[in-house]
């Protein structure tokens, strides 16, 4: 197969996957959410507001409002970026219209904030983890990072904030709260689709068995090591440091292989969002 049917291919898988989340999304927000009169964050929320308070479709601003801030962070976000994101934005417009006629699967608004959430979340997962996005108030936040003491987050937060407050004048502040709870919902799916049931964790450890702890690691848990040189600050030792990739289930075993090796070992254990290619494959264990 010739490098450029492999790209096509590739390019066509990518946006039949960003076509999916795209349904998936649509399906969370008109058979749960907007029905019960609950909201999203983002550009998502401000249009369901918008479309409650004109009668106008909600897929109409899902498109419409977007497009401002796509275009103004064109060179942020370049532009493999932002064809997929427009694509995404334009594909959810349409489904949010199709469903729109439909009535909502249940009317128990707790039912509708998580299940809602759940959907919702786990559609845009899968259009980030394949390179879109469906909200452009992320991409005014990166713009206002650059040009203020801010951090992304903290910038999407404040929106958020001024969009849920809004929301509590519009809908009542029980619809509001449900909105939150949807909100925070969502965003834990999309954590599980971009990165996965198993969590990654990275561990570094320093100890003076660095030889005892790597084959013990390499046995018991079956996973490789990587040494690094160090030097310590206050002794002017050299350290050999321990390096290695676990699952977050493998955590307490590997803490008590340390332990019965070197109970006075360092060891810092980090969170990884994502393993990418390298030598991360579980070997036997012995």
């Amino acid at each position: 197969m010739s490098k450029e049917l492999q790209h096509v291919l590739k390019l066509l898988s990518r946006y039949a996957f960003l076509l999916i989340g795209s349904a998936i999304a649509a399906v969370g927000l008109e058979i749960f959410l907007v029905p019960n009169n609950i909201i999203d964050g983002g550009i998502v929320g401000i249009s369901i507001i918008a479309s409650y308070m004109t009668n106008i479709p909600l897929g109409v601003f899902t498109f419409v409002l977007n497009l401002p801030f796509l275009f103004i962070g064109y060179k942020q976000i370049g532009k493999s970026f932002l064809f997929q994101s427009l694509f995404s934005i334009t594909a959810f417009s349409v489904f949010v219209s199709l469903l729109s006629p439909i009535l909502g699967l249940t009317k128990d608004i707790m039912l509708a904030a998580l299940f809602g959430g759940i959907i919702l979340g786990a559609g845009v997962g899968i259009i980030l983890r394949f390179g879109g996005s469906l909200d452009g108030t992320e991409i005014i936040a990166i713009i206002l990072n650059k040009r203020s003491m801010l951090s992304v987050g903290q910038i999407v937060m404040i929106m958020n904030v001024i969009i849920f407050s809004l929301a509590a004048l519009v809908l009542g502040w029980d619809k509001a709260l449900y909105s939150m709870l949807a909100y925070f919902v969502a965003h834990k799916a999309i954590d599980i689709v971009v990165e996965g049931f198993d969590e990654a964790k990275a561990v570094t450890i320093i100890s003076d068995r660095p030889d005892q702890i790597a084959d013990a690691i390499n046995v018991r848990l079956g996973r490789s090591v990587t040494f690094w040189n160090g030097v310590g600050s206050f002794s002017g030792d050299n350290k050999t440091i321990i390096y290695s990739v676990v699952t977050r289930l493998e955590v307490s075993k590997l803490r008590s292989i340390i332990n019965d090796i070197d109970e006075n070992a360092f060891v810092t254990v980090h969170d990884i969002s994502e393993v990418m290619n390298g030598n991360d494959k579980k070997r036997p264990i012995h």
